[in-house]
């Protein structure tokens, strides 16, 4: 009976999902999209990632471990387009704002030492900013993990470029109006972790990716991932491409570059709680998520956990532009359909 009833919870939640994605689909994806999610299912993963490329996306990764079996890896398209250089499923790539899973994990074990006290507001940690970021004297660093403080997000000025390697992001919403008071809304902006990574590093006296790499990263024995394509040898970074423009953006310093691979070992870590101990994993979980999404010009990145299931998915895109976010969901949704069908 208490099986019957987790079976009939997860099939609910399964038609939520499927009613908020048709949803999305009928009012915000373009027609051609649309049909695509009710084209039926290919047999298996690797001839969806052949669909993927047959619906313009230039190359594909996929990285699928249930746990107690053998990881797949899962490849197609182009690594390297103007090389000619077929897609492989261990290529670096640029992973976005799943890297905001770090820092904030790397914020947990600063927080649960006493190192660093979230309840303490941005003004106490940087002075500086106290008449440059509205409410810097009430925003604590627990808003910010949590994107409830009003900082507007840099990335959505009117004079942000993705293509533009900025020296200080900062200053693009220094003394800019509050999006809501602190605490009082939600709303995703990239100036939060801006602002938690140089805390971090002042409290440390050192770069906080050393710290994340000394912390997480080594202990987990995630050795391909890393804080900027200048720790790489490029030729191993998958090209990213934007939709109308024969660019090749791998050169851009956008951040942290992994394997899908290590992407997965780490968000199997995380939700197992392998590198926190009880008190870390009850702080984390009540700061931030277990799974995250990832966009930089050229690159689209979805890494989640399936509890159900027990099996982590990475999927990797070196497309994006032209509704592009909408196409990668339902590429990456359709691989969940497949490999729940298999169970």
């Amino acid at each position: 009976m208490i099986q019957l009833k987790n079976k009939k919870a997860l099939t609910l939640l399964r038609v939520a999902a499927l009613i908020v994605t048709l949803t999305s689909i009928y009012i915000f994806a373009p027609w051609q999209f649309a049909l695509y999610y009710f084209h039926p299912l290919p047999a298996n993963v690797q001839a969806q990632t052949q669909e993927a490329i047959e619906q313009g996306i230039d190359g594909i990764i996929v990285y699928i471990h249930k746990q107690g079996q053998q990881p797949e890896y899962f490849a197609n398209g182009w690594h390297d387009r103007e090389q000619k250089i077929p897609a492989y499923p261990n290529a670096l790539f640029k992973i976005g704002s799943i890297r905001k899973l770090y820092d904030a994990a790397a914020l947990t074990k600063l927080s649960a030492a006493g190192r660093i006290d979230i309840d303490k507001t941005l003004a106490d940690y940087l002075p500086s900013l106290i008449g440059r970021i509205e409410n810097a004297d009430k925003i604590t660093l627990r808003m910010m993990v949590k994107h409830k403080s009003g900082i507007p997000n840099y990335t959505d000025t009117d004079n942000f470029d993705w293509s533009i390697t900025y020296p200080d992001p900062l200053a693009l919403v220094l003394d800019e109006p509050a999006d809501f008071s602190p605490d009082a809304d939600y709303g995703y902006s990239n100036t939060n972790y801006l602002l938690l990574r140089k805390i971090m590093s002042n409290v440390l006296g050192y770069d906080h990716n050393q710290y994340i790499k000394d912390e997480i990263l080594t202990p987990l024995g995630l050795t391909n991932t890393f804080s900027s394509v200048h720790e790489i040898n490029l030729v191993d970074l998958m090209s990213g491409y934007y939709v109308g423009y024969e660019n090749d953006f791998k050169a851009l310093d956008q951040g942290y570059v992994a394997t899908a691979q290590d992407i997965g070992d780490f968000l199997i870590a995380l939700n197992k709680g392998a590198f926190f101990d009880e008190q870390e994993q009850a702080l984390y979980t009540s700061l931030y998520k277990y799974e995250h999404t990832g966009w930089v010009l050229g690159y689209s990145s979805i890494a989640r956990y399936y509890k159900d299931i027990d099996t982590v998915v990475v999927q990797f895109i070196n497309t994006n532009g032209d509704d592009t976010v909408m196409l990668t969901e339902i590429i990456y949704n359709r691989i969940i359909d497949i490999l729940t069908a298999q169970q």
